[in-house]
């Protein structure tokens, strides 16, 4: 499943790689911390489930929990 995020479509599904990269890390405390997969995880380390369930749809970013993805206005973030 690593290699999902080896070529660039992932990454434009959820915004870029830096994107990617802060849900993949948020994800993965989230299972280190005793959360259930929300895909099978027989023969696959934590990364590679976090990836796949980013993947597959079933963990995205919420913008609204999320300031520091808001749009900003003059240097702040939008209120929506």
């Amino acid at each position: 499943m690593i290699e999902a995020i080896k070529d660039d479509e992932l990454a434009k599904k959820v915004g870029g790689v830096f994107r990617l990269t802060a849900l993949v890390q948020r994800r993965l405390k989230e299972l280190i911390e005793g959360s259930r997969p929300l895909v099978d995880p027989q023969g696959k380390n934590l990364v590679e489930i976090a990836i796949q369930e980013i993947d597959e749809g079933k963990v995205i970013i919420d913008y609204e929990k999320t300031e520091m993805l808001k749009p900003l206005v003059n240097g702040e973030p939008k209120k929506v």
